[in-house]
């Protein structure tokens, strides 16, 4: 694939190495995932089936479009982003977090609703139970016209859409939110919907999107068809300029604008995940890296790259650590000696 694209090594390290000049807008829904660590005491009492742990520790990451905001910034670009908390201790956290990054927040305070929680039991290798903390209702009036005014004021070289469906992207609200976009930047949207409904496709006209296999399944309502056309009939639905599909250990499938005659309008990448330890926010990092890459260097296939390699390094780790340009840089090493062995 490199080779018939005519690109190097070089010149993927030489990418990695320019985010510095680029500027990054994230807008979507903060969400503080909570790992707590627990000891099984007993795994039914004596009148009742019910589980008994024992609570060790608990670690809170900030993730959602927090640390996609921090992906970007941890390769080296400037962030901004525009969320939305509640008035709360996680809210503290999350301001701390965010200025500790260096990333710019414009965060409108709710006190009508919590700061979004998602938190994980884990007694040993499993993970037992999930308990969120969340108010899902649609933004009100007011704070949807915040969120316009700072896309509206905001002089980037991209927009990212991070949407989870928490409150701030809805049917009603993404028109709303897409008309204020300017001309030039570039337009990345990701809906990443587990336990709410989303579609991809009501991000209309975009440089990049990037659903699982599972998002685009339920956008386009087929449970059936093999990767390829499925992947194609998003791609051609939604009008984008480019697609990457994201297949869990399978890698990905990229589309890309041209003529679909043409070998080379689809290409896939392998996984390049070695020792999977939390697969959550993987893709986070891999959005994140592609969108800098296009914004650098207009290239589909480097954004591809990079944006899987950066997605197999936030797999290793467990919880949201944003991913460091210099761990994607000895991905590249590793991988370019394995290719001298092939």
């Amino acid at each position: 694939l490199m080779e018939s694209e005519g690109v190097t090594f070089d010149d993927l390290r030489e990418t990695v190495r320019s985010f510095g000049n680029v500027s990054v807008h994230v807008m979507g829904d903060t969400i503080v995932d909570s790992y707590t660590y627990c000891t099984l005491i007993s795994s039914g009492m004596a009148k009742s089936p019910t589980l008994s742990l024992r609570h060790d520790r608990q670690v809170d990451f900030v993730g959602g479009a927090a640390v996609g905001s921090k992906h970007i910034r941890k390769a080296g670009a400037k962030v901004r982003l525009s969320t939305v908390l509640g008035d709360d201790d996680f809210k503290d956290l999350v301001l701390h977090d965010l200025e500790e990054q260096g990333i710019t927040c414009d965060c409108v305070i709710d006190p009508t609703r919590p700061t979004t929680q998602k938190n994980v039991f884990i007694e040993g290798a499993y993970r037992v139970l999930k308990v969120d903390k969340v108010d899902n209702t649609e933004i009100s009036e007011r704070i949807r016209d915040h969120l316009k005014n700072s896309i509206v004021e905001s002089q980037v070289d991209a927009f990212v859409f991070s949407d989870f469906r928490h409150g701030i992207f809805s049917h009603r609200t993404i028109p709303e939110f897409t008309a204020c976009l300017p001309e030039g930047p570039l337009r990345v949207a990701d809906s990443q919907v587990a336990s709410r409904w989303g579609n991809i496709l009501e991000f209309q006209g975009f440089d990049l999107i990037t659903p699982n296999e599972r998002e685009a399944r339920f956008a386009l309502g087929d449970q059936d068809s093999v990767v390829r056309p499925l992947a194609l009939n998003l791609f051609n639905k939604a009008h984008c300029r480019l697609l990457i599909l994201k297949l869990g250990p399978r890698g990905i499938i990229t589309y890309r604008s041209g003529s679909q005659s043409d070998p080379r309008a689809f290409f896939t990448v392998d996984s390049f995940a070695g020792n999977v330890v939390d697969a959550v926010g993987s893709g986070d990092a891999l959005i994140a890296y592609a969108t800098l890459v296009l914004t650098a260097s207009k290239s589909e296939v480097m954004a591809s790259i990079l944006g899987s390699m950066a997605a197999a390094v936030a797999c290793e780790n467990e919880g949201n650590t944003p991913v460091e340009p210099e761990k994607v840089l000895e991905r590249l090493d590793m991988t370019e000696k394995q290719t001298h062995y092939l």
